[in-house]
């Protein structure tokens, strides 16, 4: 496998003789958003946060998508945060796309680097601080943890894509595989964050139809992707939000690689009332 690369967006804004077309749509069934849309007047800021502005990609909504929020945060050198979560329900993945970050968890510091993976369990003691000379960003992915009597929570995860060797799909002669960071078999475990490879023309040949929510970030490449009724063009930088049940495949036709980190809910009961949520 050739050395991963990243999309990361930088911000900015469109000049005055920009067109208003775009990509971006929201259906009752998914949503794309388009990397020209992460501009500077869409970012928000977080409690306890230093040097720090972010993206927010997806939050749950009611009749939509109600599992996990995603953000794409950005840290400028010497930012940071000494309290970043404040929900201590809420467990988290970290990935970062560009850059270089200090996480410190239990006590314990790490530094996660391009390509760099956390799973930060619920409750835990953490801080975030980016202690290099360049900006760094990374996708910080969050779910309530659902507990189960008679299993333990899960343990932190520490890693890099680099140190993880992907998965072929079967009968896909490798043009189709998929980075797992969390065995599936674990089932303390009730979200996943994956990456999914395809070579160019690798396919998904049939439509996805499943009841876990999806929240997809195009890490590289191009593809032409099947939502719904709807054949959607998108690249590097794009997100594709889909809820439960949302009709789903894909061609990778561009002349590279076509690659995204995957969020799906997972090992879990469904909730017989909204109010379990």
């Amino acid at each position: 496998m050739a050395k991963p690369t990243y999309y990361a967006p930088t911000g900015g804004h469109p000049g005055q003789d920009q067109l208003l077309t775009d990509r971006a749509m929201f259906t009752d069934a998914y949503a794309v958003i388009p990397k020209g849309t992460m501009r500077d007047i869409v970012t928000s800021n977080l409690p306890f946060w230093e040097g720090t502005r972010l993206w927010v990609l997806s939050r749950p909504l009611s009749g939509f998508a109600e599992t996990f929020s995603q953000y794409i945060m950005e840290v400028q050198p010497g930012g940071g945060s000494e309290h970043p979560e404040t929900d201590a329900q809420a467990q988290g993945v970290l990935f970062v796309v560009e850059g270089e970050l200090t996480l410190t968890l239990g006590g314990t510091e790490h530094v996660l680097d391009t390509g760099g993976y956390a799973y930060i369990p619920s409750g835990s003691d953490w801080t975030l601080h980016n202690r290099a000379e360049k900006t760094a960003r990374f996708h910080w992915v969050r779910k309530a943890y659902e507990a189960v009597p008679g299993l333990p929570a899960p343990d932190p995860i520490i890693t890099n894509e680099r140190d993880v060797s992907p998965v072929e799909m079967p009968g896909t002669e490798g043009r189709w595989s998929t980075t797992r960071f969390t065995d599936p078999q674990d089932l303390r475990h009730d979200m996943h964050v994956n990456i999914v490879n395809f070579e160019p023309g690798g396919v998904i040949p049939f439509a996805e139809t499943h009841v876990m929510e999806h929240g997809l970030y195009v890490l590289e490449g191009k593809a032409v992707y099947r939502l719904n009724q709807d054949w959607v063009e998108v690249e590097a930088g794009d997100y594709m939000w889909l809820r439960a049940f949302c009709p789903q495949a894909c061609y990778a036709g561009g002349p590279g690689r076509f690659r995204y980190l995957l969020y799906k809910d997972v090992n879990r009961h469904m909730p017989l009332t909204l109010s379990k949520r």
